[in-house]
């Protein structure tokens, strides 16, 4: 913030100009929108909004958030212009490379997080494997769970796994997270406790037909599945018979017509089905599978 002069960018203009940008760019609430967006990014409350509406902000501060108000005008995700997500309690970097951890993949780690306890205890160890890790999201909220618990990050991006080390530090984990670049299971070796995955799962045919905010910002190779959105299913389950421990439990995020699929790909290489686990909004959205 910087003393108020006759042109200076206020916080109550530059929340105008958000609001006016959003609701012309045709986005859901758009006082909402301006301010959580400017909010976030100066690190102010609410309140604080409203209180200090008259202050001027420097010309290289107001420049920023103009900048970030027309990105958001143009459709990228408020995440994406932040940098950073929020997931199971811990905040996670993101990158071009990678998805936004969503709210509704914390089910599948709630759901993990039993039987993986159960193994830490009898073993005194626990050890998971996250393919097509991203930013590490889903093994990263594992591992600060179950202190015992080491994991190996993989992707088949430089960038995601940049990030998922990026984000293994940020939250403490660092010593207990490792990374190796792999094609799903091309240069996996060992067997593991537990073997997680959020996989694209999007039928190539309706690629073209996601949301704006999803198409345009999320690498299109963590959404793609093939013709069928199982390429990458067929992949996970024939690997996993060399990689699973006898007792261990295999976690896989699904799309919300895919569980019947899914499910007999898995058994069909000797696994039986936990649990199947809804979202929040009640959908089919994890399977969670053992020998």
């Amino acid at each position: 913030m910087t003393a108020e002069g006759p042109d200076a960018d206020t916080l109550d203009r530059l929340l105008a100009t958000a609001r006016q940008s959003f609701a012309a760019a045709g986005l859901a609430e758009p006082a909402r929108e301006a301010r959580r967006l400017i909010g976030e990014l100066l690190g102010l409350s609410a309140t604080a909004l409203m209180t200090r509406g008259g202050e001027a902000l420097a010309p290289e501060e107001a420049a920023r958030l103009r900048d970030s108000i027309a990105r958001r005008a143009g459709g990228e995700p408020l995440h994406r212009i932040l940098g950073w997500r929020e997931f199971y309690g811990l905040t996670f970097a993101l990158s071009p490379e990678t998805l936004e951890p969503r709210p509704d993949t914390e089910v599948l780690v709630d759901r993990l997080l039993p039987p993986l306890r159960a193994i830490a205890a009898r073993k005194g160890t626990c050890r998971i494997i996250d393919l097509g890790t991203g930013t590490g999201a889903i093994l990263i909220a594992l591992l600060s769970q179950i202190p015992q618990a080491t994991g190996l990050a993989t992707d088949i991006s430089e960038g995601a796994l940049s990030m998922a080390t990026r984000n293994a530090r940020a939250n403490g984990l660092e010593n207990r997270v490792k990374t190796k670049k792999s094609d799903w299971w091309e240069k996996i070796s060992g067997k593991y406790d537990a073997i997680v995955s959020n996989p694209p799962y999007i039928v190539s045919s309706v690629m073209s037909t996601l949301e704006r905010d999803v198409l345009d910002f999320d690498p299109h190779k963590a959404l793609d599945g093939g013709a069928d959105g199982l390429d990458a299913y067929r992949i996970l389950a024939e690997g996993a018979e060399g990689h699973l421990e006898d007792e261990g439990v295999i976690g896989v995020e699904i799309g919300y017509d895919q569980r019947i699929a899914v499910t007999a790909l898995f058994v069909e290489r000797g696994f039986r089905l936990l649990e199947a686990v809804r979202d929040f909004g009640g959908r089919d959205r994890a399977l969670i599978f053992a020998r």
